[in-house]
């Protein structure tokens, strides 16, 4: 039984008692059940429009999932962990091009750079615009190679 059955039940008690509205106890039965009836009215009309407003957002998230869909090229279901360093589908433009993955220290977002991005030293994260910074030596670090500076 919605709101509005509510109501009218009752305000059929209140008939079916024979409460008059001339005595001081009707007159406030009366006017509460005006109340209840105005305000069952206001949320019936509420949930109508907000039925509506959720046929609108699904249909805005339904567009904005093909828009996401075009624009980055990946679908939802998709492994949200897997970097684009993993993507072979782009091999064929970019066969000599080195992707490396790096995580932002602020939010933990793993963004995949090349080396172009690298050698310009800095790169704001798209997840929360933290500037990362890269200071890449010439130098080898690893202990066991001949071009290592003493």
């Amino acid at each position: 039984m919605n709101a509005m059955e509510k109501v009218a039940y009752i305000k059929g008690l209140m008939e079916g008692l024979g409460i008059e509205d001339s005595t001081k106890e009707g007159k406030v039965l009366k006017a509460m059940a005006e109340v209840l009836e105005e305000l069952a009215a206001s949320v019936s009309d509420l949930e109508s429009e907000l039925s509506e407003v959720y046929e609108h957002v699904d249909s805005i998230d339904e567009d904005l999932g093909l828009l996401e869909d075009d624009y980055y090229g990946y679908d939802d279901d998709e492994d949200d962990d897997c970097c684009c360093c993993d993507d072979d589908e782009d091999d064929d433009e970019e066969d000599d091009e080195e992707l490396y993955e790096v995580v932002c220290p602020k939010c933990g977002d793993s963004i995949c750079i090349n080396e172009s991005i690298i050698e310009t030293g800095t790169i704001d994260c798209p997840n929360c615009g933290e500037k990362l910074e890269f200071d890449i030596d010439d130098e080898c670090d690893c202990d066991n190679c001949s071009h290592k500076e003493d």
